[in-house]
């Protein structure tokens, strides 16, 4: 049994700017209650239970009209808990689970009609070693992706940026949107010339990939305001704002230490820091509409 996680913060700094209409938090997870929606058993880390409706109560919080929730890993591959959420919100919310080999049309179907629009697979490794327990690898997508494609579904991947350029020839045969998480998921100590972030930043400027420019909370060296985040936020941007997304990763599991609890309002306030009003208009709202269908 692992410990219990922090809650995330109930109270966080106002936003120093006015969300467009539509905007979207591209990145969160909901647990529980887990009488319906249970842990999986071999777990990383063990999360308060936030249900879709503690989720839409963020949302309204900051302002925002749509999320999309994806699939944590300690729920391993239950995704009825996104399901469950998709169904009680289907305006407002639109989803990404970690898959099944053995997921059938029907199942792919169902998902699509309640919004989900993606699959997220965990390549996420340090020296070698996968992080976190769960999740699925390279040869779940290379089974299912000829029918992901034909439901225009994406390819969520969860992984370090410097192992990129050696994964990126069999990522692009998947033939599917390819969404990279958190800028990355690389510590800013290893700066913007690392070789593997420069990778994704070309990717990305040849429209062969999406990112999200979150996480700023876990890359950071330097914790709050996040000042060591910024050039990689302006590099990703700079290469193309049209193929990047935000979200705030709410409600910040694994996190163990008050003192290092995100502040939802902070993280939002990047955007102000980061973003001309232009381009929030086009990562809050109209490039998640395009990524997830949202109105479709």
């Amino acid at each position: 049994m692992t410990a219990p996680c922090l809650p995330a913060r109930t109270e966080h700094q106002p936003l120093s700017f006015v969300p467009p209409p539509g905007s979207c938090d591209s990145h969160a997870h909901v647990f529980g209650p887990y009488d319906r929606f249970p842990l999986a058993e071999d777990r990383s880390y063990t999360p308060q239970p936030y249900p879709a409706a503690a989720f839409i109560e963020h949302l309204d919080t900051l302002g925002m009209d749509r999320g999309v929730l994806v699939t944590g890993s300690a729920s391993g591959s239950a995704n009825e808990i996104i399901l469950d959420a998709l169904q009680q919100y289907p305006d407002r919310l639109r989803g990404v689970i970690v898959p099944s080999a053995d997921m059938t049309d029907r199942d792919l179907d169902r998902y699509t009609e309640a919004g989900v629009r993606g699959v997220r697979a965990n390549l996420y490794r340090l020296e070698g070693r996968a992080v976190y327990r769960n999740g699925v690898g390279l040869e779940v997508l290379q089974a299912l992706a000829p029918r992901l494609a034909e439901r225009g579904w994406h390819a969520q991947i969860w992984i370090h940026a410097p192992d990129l350029p050696a994964m990126m020839p069999a990522l692009s045969a998947l033939k599917l949107p390819l969404v990279v998480d958190h800028m990355g998921r690389m510590n800013t100590s290893r700066g913007v010339t690392d070789p593997g972030f420069q990778f994704l930043c070309s990717q990305l400027a040849e429209g062969r990939l999406w990112t999200k420019i979150s996480g700023a909370d876990r890359n950071t060296t330097e914790g709050p305001p996040y000042a060591d985040v910024d050039p990689f936020a302006h590099a990703i941007l700079q290469a193309n704002d049209e193929q990047v997304v935000w979200g705030t990763d709410w409600p910040h599991i694994n996190y163990y230490d008050e003192d290092r609890m995100p502040d939802d309002g902070e993280l939002c306030n990047l955007l102000n820091r980061w973003l001309s009003a232009e381009q929030r208009q086009r990562i809050l709202v109209d490039n998640p509409a395009r990524l997830y269908g949202f109105g479709a």
